[in-house]
């Protein structure tokens, strides 16, 4: 059995099965209209526009002439039906063709029951219309069936305005790829498109540009900015035999590389294909509806029909009032507040988790918020604030601290590392005024020389000052090492050739990474930490918000076999990251949370948006979720509850004791079910607006 990559429903393999195949993988369809919607979703949203707001400015007119009844009974039934036959045969079209497939593949679904309750409550209605005498009442219904098409047009359009999103984040991955490649090819460069770029290729790479391929570096040294790829906020040195990815950035130095993994093999290709196949692979929301009509729909059907003929061959009321009988049952049935269940408590819970700085993507995540029981976390960019700060400064000579960072910053100020930009903001928020330095040379790998009003200013690890002749003592290094052992970087500067002090910079965590780990701890909730950083400095932002378990060095295509491997211990895994390294993380994961000052790449993947910025936001993602789910659980209840409840008076249970002319005010009792359990759908999702998250004074009062 193939799951529907559309709606999640199991399809049967056969020869005769609607499949569309995709760089080589066959997909399956239970519709033609998931087919489409797979192939072309952007035509599909459009269509269903449309179709929607067509059924909308129809139905309007349609309920209000049938509640206030402005003409005359006669022609008041005929505008009715020009009104509503667009509605039931164009704009339902889409759920004749979902129970054709349905029953070509014999099985009921959604569609089906909406299909036939529309149908009986149209057919009947016109029968009605054109011949008065057929029935001995006048009663139609055809707002019922404009009513059921439209709500459910409505909600499909909401779920699609979400699904379009998947393709609109794989298109921005593949934005970051540059679109040429400067090779050399017998000692002149030339620009070709990327595609043409071969294995072995030797390519140049300019400052403040991209790289196009995966490569070695063959000759020339710079920092590359690896943030877009593997999340680390700080660029990486690049030195020959060093490696570098395709679609990083080339920050300083001029760079000749060598190409090693092109087109289909390139991290970022890899990147894009973990992100179609988990969107794909995923199952969406089972949503209750469609279980509770794979078997509804027979049952009602055969309810309906058995009812039909028992009265007409052994209750002898005869053909009209056993025809009523089965149309009853078929409409009675046909839930209205089914169409309204679901979105009714979504409008509710989404409204409440904007207002509280969360944004849900579609019911489905609500569905598996209130599943998760293991929430992961990204370092970088997520848990800290994804920029480097000065945390320390250690002052190792009588130049004092202030002139240390002084000097520091003029120094710095002359290079475009994130560390030495650091610095110099730091100066600045301190107060010092920073000037430029009077000569600046960056040393690739080490550091950084620069000369300032006679002082000679370096700044730069152990190496540049052991190959400059500057001690580091025992002392400094114990210094040093305990700064690395939390996590951070330390830098030696020296002044005049004495070491002058150590500068110590960090990724620093966000205010409120503390308090959300506690809360989801307090919720039972196995916390997780994801990262491409090495181990120690893992280890020592984990220590400090309190994360027992350390997931350390995984790069960006590992991060999706990790959360894989998660999910495989039989727990529901949320994964909270915001960037496009994450993006495949957050598509792999039962629900994925996108930070909101993020990547486009990462809001669109993940299903879940927190637009404050705030961790915290977490917490009231997965609270809400539970609540908003438990709200449409009650209301698919009542919507059914009241409906299939007078099943079985409309069989004709009360028959023996009101006689065949209780059908005479049985539409009456039929409307003011639809109209109670409307109603009552409705007040229950407006108890979500009671709502308050559990830190909201909390944060009221930082």
């Amino acid at each position: 059995m193939a799951k529907d990559p559309v709606c999640g429903m199991f399809v049967e393999e056969k020869e005769d099965s609607i499949r569309h195949t995709v760089d080589g993988k066959e997909y399956f369809f239970c519709t033609t209209q998931c087919l489409h919607e797979f192939t072309a979703p952007e035509v599909e949203l459009k269509k269903l526009k449309a179709v929607t707001v067509a059924s909308i400015g129809l139905t309007i007119p349609i309920t209000l002439l049938t509640y206030l009844a402005f003409l005359p009974s006669e022609i008041n039934n005929f505008v009715l039906l020009a009104l509503a036959t667009p509605v039931q045969f164009w704009a339902g079209w889409r759920f004749y063709k979902g129970t054709w497939d349905a029953i070509r593949a014999r099985a009921s679904n959604m569609d089906t029951l909406i299909a036939v309750g529309t149908t009986a409550a149209f057919l009947y209605s016109a029968v009605v219309t054109a011949v008065p005498s057929f029935f001995p009442f006048e009663q139609v219904y055809f707002e019922t069936a404009a009513i059921i098409v439209t709500l459910i047009l409505l909600g499909r359009l909401l779920e699609q305005r979400t699904k379009e999103k998947a393709s609109s984040a794989v298109r921005k991955l593949l934005d970051l790829q540059p679109r040429k490649a400067r090779v050399l090819k017998d000692g002149q460069e030339v620009e070709v498109p990327v595609e043409e770029v071969a294995e072995g290729d030797l390519l140049l790479i300019r400052p403040g540009e991209r790289i196009p391929v995966d490569a070695d570096v063959v000759d020339g040294s710079s920092s590359v900015d690896e943030s877009a790829i593997t999340g680390e906020s700080i660029p990486v040195d690049k030195v020959p035999g060093s490696e570098v990815i395709g679609a990083t950035i080339n920050k300083s130095g001029l760079l000749k590389v060598r190409a090693t993994k092109v087109g289909q093999d390139s991290v970022l290709s890899q990147i894009i294909a973990l992100v179609q196949e988990a969107r794909t692979g995923k199952a969406p929301m089972q949503r209750m509806a469609d279980q509770v009509a794979k078997y509804f729909v027979p049952a009602v059907v055969i309810i309906a029909v058995a009812s039909g003929l028992a009265w007409y061959y052994a209750g002898g009321i005869g053909l009209t009032f056993s025809l009523l009988a089965f149309v009853s049952v078929i409409i009675i049935a046909c839930p209205c507040a089914l169409g309204i269940a679901t979105p009714a408590a979504l409008m509710m819970g989404t409204g409440k988790g904007a207002e509280n700085g969360v944004l849900f993507k579609g019911g489905e995540y609500l569905e598996i918020a209130r599943k998760v029981r293991t929430v992961v976390f990204d370092k970088t960019g997520t848990l800290t604030k994804g920029q480097p700060e000065v945390t320390d400064i250690i002052v190792l000579s009588d130049a004092g601290e202030q002139e240390v960072l002084r000097l520091a910053a003029i120094a710095e100020s002359g290079s475009e590392h994130p560390l030495g930009q650091a610095v110099v903001r730091k100066a600045k928020e301190t107060g010092i005024p920073v000037a430029g330095p009077d000569s600046f040379e960056a040393v690739a790998g080490h550091g950084l020389v620069a000369v300032y009003s006679a002082h000679r200013i370096m700044i730069g690890n152990r190496k540049m000052m052991a190959d400059s002749g500057i001690a580091v003592g025992d002392e400094v290094n114990a210094q040093m090492a305990r700064l690395e052992a939390d996590g951070k970087t330390a830098t030696l500067v020296a002044i005049d050739g004495r070491l002058a002090g150590i500068i110590a910079l960090a990724d620093t965590l966000k205010d409120s990474a503390r308090q959300a780990i506690d809360s989801l701890k307090a919720m039972g909730m196995e916390v997780v930490m994801l990262t491409g950083d090495n181990e120690r400095t893992a280890k020592a932002i984990a220590a400090k918000v309190g994360i027992d378990r350390v997931i350390a060095q995984v790069l960006p295509q590992q991060k999706e076999e990790v959360i894989a491997k998660l999910k495989s211990e039989g727990r529901a895994v949320a994964m909270v990251g915001d960037g496009i390294n994450d993006a495949p993380a957050l598509a792999r994961a039962d629900l994925g949370i996108a930070i909101g000052s993020g990547t486009d790449v990462a809001k669109e993947t993940g299903g879940i948006i927190l637009i404050k910025n705030d961790l915290r936001d977490v917490v009231t993602a997965l609270e809400l979720g539970r609540k908003t789910v438990a709200k449409i659980k009650q209301n698919l209840f009542w919507a059914f509850a009241y409906n299939t409840g007078l099943i079985p008076i409309a069989a004709g249970a009360l028959v023996p004791v009101f006689g065949a002319e209780m059908y005479s005010w049985l539409p009456f009792l039929a409307a003011g079910a639809m109209a109670l359990s409307s109603v009552s759908v409705v007040s229950n999702s407006l108890l979500l607006g009671r709502y308050r998250p559990a830190h909201i004074e909390t944060r009221t009062n930082l």
